[in-house]
């Protein structure tokens, strides 16, 4: 006996009003719920197919459009809508950046509950594609077919290097031609294809976890100089020398090429041994007067020439004098805190990965910058009363944390410190203003400043001054 099928739930004639968190358009149907759809643009009217339903709000997607928003663009990559890297293509560019900043500001309203302070327009990107230093591509043997092409008889049973496809795990949406990062990156990722294709090497099955080629990654500087990392399932080191040499003999631009073997379950990388097979073991990149030593593990700004204008808001709002004790948080590789140590008399740089602060101190040295110290571990741990009371009080906080914010002894460590002066830069609006919200309690917000790092999707950095609120000025947190 078959199962009845349930009939999809349609709700009709939304309007899509804006953009919300993760890419969704937001509109109300009929009764005033919320809507959250897929595939659409503000301004558009459509009929939303509910996947998920929840008694203050649906979500779903657009399945027919009655009006289309002024805002839409003809998406430029052939790959729109199947890989899902950039999901705003459809979008002017303009509207684009109106809807990210707004999403920052009903962050500061609706979850810092936060009335005050100066609301900065947002810093577009001058460079809305070709814009990324680092790109990574996974092979598979699976490729994501559309249900067309597989009700036409078309097999999915393909090699394949490029994006997975969101919601598909185990399946991989070739990549001809890729938006994100400058030449020569596009035709290095084809090379490396083609050699494996010529020597007929297995590619990964996630599903059997079984296959030679695994997973790349490409690091591009503005300096020019190009970075390949070639992850392998299997140690052959016969068929791995013949690869290598290979792709070195086709892309003599390489200034760097390392390899790793990753046997597990998932593609990070960044707990396995690199062997630098050729070339130097990093490469380098020049943020205005700082160059930094990027190497096969390290973190930094993806976007460097808008990593430079994200770090110049910072000393703008930093207003530093030469006399401050700064600490930095969540350092990295000491990118901002060598971007500010010429301005201020000393840096006190924490970050949780060991590997980070290696390069941050190489960093240091590179640059010649000695008023820099950093230590390793989780801020939580290390930035106690002790800590500031063996550093000196800080005149300026800095903090840059991950997605998911700050911890909340962090944050009332910072209640604690009192330091004058805070700068928080952010890559996720919601978590930064649930953190200003904790921080009312003797701050006051004096400006907020967007900016946008990732043309085309839905991210955005922000910078944030706090300013110590006097005594008189305290008022209750609500």
């Amino acid at each position: 006996m078959t199962r009845k099928q349930k009939k999809p739930i349609i709700v009709e004639n939304v309007e899509i009003t804006a953009m919300a968190d993760k890419g969704r358009g937001i509109g109300r149907d009929a009764t005033g719920r919320v809507v959250f759809s897929e595939s659409v643009a503000p301004g558009d009217v459509v009929d939303v197919q509910v996947t998920k339903k929840k008694p203050e709000y649906v979500e779903g997607y657009a399945i027919h459009h009655h009006r289309l928003s002024r805002d839409r663009v003809d998406p430029f990559c052939q790959h729109f809508k199947l890989c899902g890297g950039c999901r705003w293509q459809h979008l002017k560019y303009s509207a684009q950046v109106r809807e990210k900043e707004q999403v920052v500001r009903d962050a500061v309203r609706r979850i810092g509950k936060i009335r005050e302070g100066e609301f900065l327009p947002i810093v577009p990107c001058a460079e809305t594609t070709y814009y990324r230093n680092k790109l990574e591509y996974a092979f598979s043997n699976k490729t994501w077919i559309t249900k067309a092409e597989m009700d036409a008889g078309m097999s999915n049973r393909q090699n394949v290097l490029g994006f997975h496809r969101p919601g598909a795990f185990d399946k991989i949406v070739d990549i001809k031609h890729c938006y994100l990062q400058a030449d020569p990156s596009n035709q290095l990722r084809l090379t490396v294809k083609a050699v494996a294709d010529e020597m007929g090497l297995s590619y990964y099955d996630l599903i059997v976890q079984q296959g030679m080629m695994r997973h790349i990654m490409i690091r591009l500087t503005t300096l020019g100089e190009l970075m390949l990392i070639v992850s392998f399932h299997q140690n052959d080191k016969k068929v791995i020398k013949q690869f290598m040499d290979e792709v070195v003999k086709r892309t003599p631009q390489l200034t760097s090429l390392f390899y790793c073997i990753n046997p597990k379950m998932n593609d990070y990388v960044g707990d396995l041994d690199m062997v630098c097979y050729h070339g130097k073991p990093f490469i380098e990149e020049q943020l205005g007067h700082v160059r930094f030593k990027i190497g096969p593990k390290s973190f930094f700004q993806t976007n460097s020439k808008q990593a430079k204008v994200l770090y110049d808001k910072v000393v703008e709002f930093a207003e530093l004098t030469g006399n401050e004790n700064v600490y930095d948080l969540y350092t990295g590789v000491g990118s901002i805190a060598l971007y500010v140590a010429k301005y201020c008399k000393q840096v006190v740089g924490i970050e949780e990965v060991p590997e980070a602060i290696v390069d941050a101190k190489e960093n240091a040295r590179m640059n010649a910058t000695e008023n820099c110290v950093f230590y390793a571990g989780d801020v939580k741990n290390i930035l106690t009363a002790e800590f500031a009371a063996q550093h000196g009080k800080p005149d300026l906080v800095i903090t840059d944390p991950p997605r998911a914010g700050m911890h909340e002894a962090v944050v009332r460590m910072f209640l604690q410190l009192e330091a004058p002066r805070i700068v928080y830069v952010s890559c996720n609006p919601s978590t930064q203003a649930r953190d200003l919200n904790l921080l009312k309690e003797k701050y006051r917000l004096v400006k907020i400043q967007p900016v946008d790092m990732f043309p085309h999707t839905h991210h955005v950095e922000t910078v944030a001054l706090l300013e110590l609120q006097e005594a008189t000025e305290l008022q209750p947190s609500n």
